[in-house]
């Protein structure tokens, strides 16, 4: 009879595998809302929603004399806060890390292009796994991501 634990591997085996089991519970079950720091919300708003294609979804003052903003893709659960940043913080210039989707990148691309809005000159074809994608910016050098 042989002391190794089920799938051949002892105590003495560096390549010993653990099941890793956590008790810790998450909390977080979607992704809500992104934040794009913008100095000018109702030229973003205008930029978003007009050039781009996006939704307003919400328009409604909070605070102290702010704003707060969301724009969102139609059906998407996701939106974009178009914000101003916090007090002291510079707005514009940022790789915001957004990738939006579309079934028709060259299309997209070129409608993009034809409206004046601030785009790569091609969209990018690196290959499998990467999909075609193109960069643009915003009024405010934001920059965000297309994928096809």
């Amino acid at each position: 009879m042989s002391s190794c634990p089920i799938g051949g591997l002892s105590e003495n085996n560096p390549n010993t595998q653990e099941d890793v089991v956590t008790s810790t519970k998450t909390f977080v079950n979607k992704l809500n809302t992104v934040v794009i720091p913008v100095s000018d919300q109702d030229r973003a708003i205008d930029f978003y929603v007009e050039k781009l294609g996006l939704e307003k979804r919400t328009d409604m003052p909070f605070g102290n004399g702010y704003r707060w903003v969301e724009v969102a893709p139609a059906d998407a659960d996701t939106t974009i806060a178009l914000a101003p940043p916090p007090q002291g913080k510079p707005a514009g210039n940022r790789e915001t890390g957004i990738g939006l989707q579309t079934d028709d990148i060259d299309g997209y691309h070129a409608e993009l292009k034809a409206n004046g809005v601030d785009v790569d000159a091609e969209v990018s074809r690196i290959g499998d796994p990467v999909p075609p994608l193109f960069w643009l910016r915003d009024p405010e050098g934001n920059s965000l991501m297309v994928v096809g």
